[in-house]
């Protein structure tokens, strides 16, 4: 009898240990001691979830992250991408369900681009907190739990518009700003990086930026005909900061037969928009590089959970590509990137 009750003392104080090991979890990006690499055993599997699925940018992303797991595959990594988000980029509610999801199926990390830098903050914590830690592309999110932030420097795109549209409308004359969605950290950075650099033109004066056009394409065009309506006759200048509002912006300018005649600078590409830069009727567009925001994104989550912490911010570059320079190779890189 007291040989059984050593015996099942024993085997509770390893089924305690045993326990105590599985319960480690990520702290502040941290990987918990002998999480598996994906080398070996089964696959590490990365959520990958942008704010929409439905624009070009989104699609260059996945591509970038689907390169990533590739060429990891190729280096005897096994490595899952789930690509999974809403059709639209103010779906709130919809990606946080999506965070929850995959929260509750225990992926290995999750990449998020949050379409609210304050609504998504309580889902991307509550997966650190369950020891998924959680890589930020795209958009900033208000947390200190995340392990890296690996985006385009926003404000800085806006500048770099700003002093472009300067230089097309000579230094002097009126701006129209129609900006993005309330919430969306890295339109607002591009906004607000636009309107303190063309303050430094003290013969340009905003007329109006205080309109939203809106995650479609469709709103934006609503948008923007409601401002043309009223400021057409006044404007020499027009700042939109993405892609749904640069392309619902172009056709409205079209309608109101201003095209070429109004400077216009954007945000993105997409093959409608790279037509209009061709035909000089979008004298700049700031271009990112999203396939390779993608890429990092998946190879940040990747290093950090064998062990390899990255960078606390990851910088993906922005570009003004103009009718000049479209056609040079570096331009052509970032306006037709590899989706298929």
């Amino acid at each position: 009898m007291n040989k059984i009750l050593s015996l099942l003392a024993l085997a509770g104080i390893f089924l305690i240990s045993l326990l105590a090991g599985c319960s480690k979890t990520v702290e502040n990006g941290a990987p918990p001691t002998g999480m598996h690499t994906g080398a070996t055993g089964a696959p590490l599997v990365i959520a990958v979830i942008p704010k929409g699925t439905t624009h070009e940018y989104w699609k260059s992303i996945h591509a970038g992250a689907d390169k990533a797991a590739a060429d990891l595959a190729a280096k005897g990594a096994k490595v899952q991408i789930i690509w999974k988000g809403a059709l639209r980029e103010d779906d709130r509610d919809g990606q946080v369900s999506v965070v929850q999801t995959f929260v509750n199926k225990k992926v290995n990390a999750i990449v998020l681009a949050p379409c609210d830098a304050d609504a998504l903050v309580r889902p991307a914590e509550a997966a650190v907190a369950a020891g998924i830690p959680v890589i930020v592309m795209d958009s900033a999110l208000n947390s200190t739990k995340t392990a890296s932030f690996v985006a385009t420097d926003n404000a800085k795109g806006g500048a770099i518009d700003a002093d472009a549209l300067s230089k097309f409308m000579g230094g002097k004359g009126n701006v129209l700003v129609m900006r993005y969605a309330q919430g969306s950290a890295s339109t607002e950075a591009r906004e607000q990086g636009f309107l303190t650099e063309i303050a430094k033109y003290p013969q340009i004066k905003i007329v109006s930026s205080n309109q939203f056009g809106g995650a479609t394409v469709d709103s934006a065009y609503r948008t923007a005909q409601n401002l043309l309506i009223r400021y057409a006759s006044t404007i020499q200048g027009v700042f939109v900061p993405n892609e749904s509002t640069t392309r619902g912006m172009l056709h409205a300018l079209k309608d109101a037969g201003l095209l070429g005649k109004v400077k216009f600078v954007g945000f993105d590409a997409s093959p409608d928009l790279d037509t209009a830069l061709a035909a000089k009727q979008i004298q700049g567009l700031v271009v990112q590089n999203p396939y390779k925001m993608g890429y990092l994104s998946v190879m940040s989550a990747v290093d950090l959970l064998q062990g390899k912490p990255p960078a606390a911010k990851i910088d993906t570059g922005a570009t003004l590509v103009t009718p000049e320079n479209m056609n040079q190779p570096e331009s052509q890189k970032l306006l037709h990137p590899p989706t298929e």
